[in-house]
């Protein structure tokens, strides 16, 4: 177990470089027993994401066969991580997990952070598959030798294109299941198990989002996409950017799409279609809600190209220029090897992670011996440093002159089109204000 004291901030830099991370909602209690239960889209990287969430050390809970895995089995054992015993993987081994509960319980009893899923395995389906009731029946065993219930924290892990580096993740820290009550029941009461199994999953499903069918996503993200363009920080005001609530108006968006094919409501449906007719022009025209409400007014144009003035300097395509150039062939290594064990499409990002760690890992040291060579040894271990800067640096850089230039052609075509982007505009408030009455009386507030 000896990554366990820094699996937190190890995480949190390989979640950080990996993708775009965001964590929203609530806190993670620093000290004192807690159970995290998560939805389980992107195999072992959604550890990674809950461990650099939660800021403390957390021992997860893992498949007995991932713990003999050449690939990943040093790691696993590394993490702290509690073997548990799946009928799937040998049913002659079921026996065993009567000393994995036990020692979830003990560590539970002695203060510690236990992350598990209780999907029971990565998936990539559109929504939370049926809990397992492994996550009940620790807490309720648990109270054995911690008398006091402890905090039992949702997290939702929400990734825009989980396979792809440099992409968006969000993980929503969601409020503790209030089980007090049950805290009289032990784990072989059954109804007290389903019962806080169905708590659970309501919990797990208010930080997640739960699509009926992959093909109701686009039109979900555009839904929220006209809300945050006119009521959230884009333009409209009101201000309410917190991606926790973005998460919430996303499941309410999913769950009204799922009863208005199960019970029509006319003006449900009317509003549906508006919001996929809307997002069919802008696609047509190449924007996005948000991009309807940019000043375009020369003025604004201005002050936007003197906050960028630095991206054309000399200094910002050395940088760019200098981390293409030491990351190009680790890259294409890490990519071509990844492709060549033909993961699925929940291991995808692991398996780039993982040899992307030790393809950098090596290709640093052979610069580092390189210069070394050359220049001395004071230059190889400045080298270690450099290396891995310049490489994030010059990225950044690149990811800004991309954000930069797709700015400068919005900006063109709506000028462009002024008249055509005044009736979207008026169109899309028209829809916001729909939106907005639909989830009030779907919630009881905005």
């Amino acid at each position: 177990m000896w990554l366990l004291p820094a699996i937190s901030l190890v995480s949190a830099a390989a979640a950080r470089i990996y993708y775009r991370l965001t964590v929203a909602g609530g806190r993670i209690p620093h000290g004192g027993p807690v159970l995290l239960v998560a939805n389980h889209p992107n195999s072992l990287l959604d550890p990674v994401l809950v461990a650099a969430a939660a800021r403390r050390p957390v021992r997860f809970l893992a498949k007995a066969p991932l713990f003999t895995d050449r690939k990943v089995g040093w790691l696993v054992r590394a993490s702290g991580a509690i073997p548990v015993y799946r009928r799937v993987d040998d049913p002659q081994a079921m026996d065993a997990n009567v000393d994995t509960f036990r020692a979830v319980h003990q560590a539970l009893a002695g203060g510690a952070a236990i992350g598990i899923f209780p999907e029971g395995l990565s998936h990539s389906e559109p929504g939370l598959a049926r809990l397992k009731t492994g996550a009940a029946r620790i807490a309720l065993g648990t109270l054995a030798q911690h008398p006091e219930p402890f905090p039992i924290v949702p997290v939702g892990l929400v990734f825009r294109s989980k396979d792809i580096f440099r992409s968006d993740a969000l993980v929503v820290v969601g409020q503790p299941v209030a089980w007090d009550d049950l805290a009289i029941h032990t784990p072989d009461d059954r109804d007290a198990v389903r019962e806080l199994t169905r708590r659970i999953d309501g919990a797990m499903r208010q930080v997640t989002i739960n699509l009926e069918r992959w093909e109701d996503q686009p039109l979900v993200d555009c839904a929220e996409a006209v809300w945050q363009a006119e009521w959230g920080g884009g333009g409209g005001g009101g201000g309410d950017t917190d991606p926790a609530r973005k998460v919430e108006r996303l499941e309410v968006t999913t769950s009204i799409l799922s009863r208005i094919r199960s019970a029509p409501d006319p003006r449900a449906s009317a509003l549906v279609d508006d919001v996929a007719r809307h997002c069919r022009q802008l696609e047509r025209l190449g924007v996005t809600p948000g991009d309807l409400a940019v000043d375009v007014r020369l003025r604004a144009s201005l002050r936007w190209g003197l906050r960028r003035f630095y991206l054309v300097g000399a200094p910002a395509f050395v940088v760019a220029l200098a981390g293409l150039a030491v990351t190009w062939l680790p890259n294409q290594v890490t990519g071509r090897v990844a492709m060549a064990l033909r993961p699925n499409v929940d291991q995808r990002s692991t398996f780039k992670l993982l040899i992307g760690a030790a393809v950098y890992l090596m290709w640093i040291g052979f610069l580092a011996v390189l210069v070394g060579a050359v220049k001395g040894v004071l230059a190889g271990a400045a080298t270690v440093v450099a290396v891995p800067a310049i490489g994030l640096v010059g990225r950044r850089t690149r990811e800004r002159w991309s954000g930069a230039l797709k700015d400068a052609r919005r900006f063109f075509l709506l000028r462009a089109r002024r008249e055509m982007v005044e009736g979207l505009r008026k169109q899309q408030r028209e829809i916001a204000e729909g939106l907005r009455e639909l989830y009030d009386r779907e919630r009881g507030g905005p």
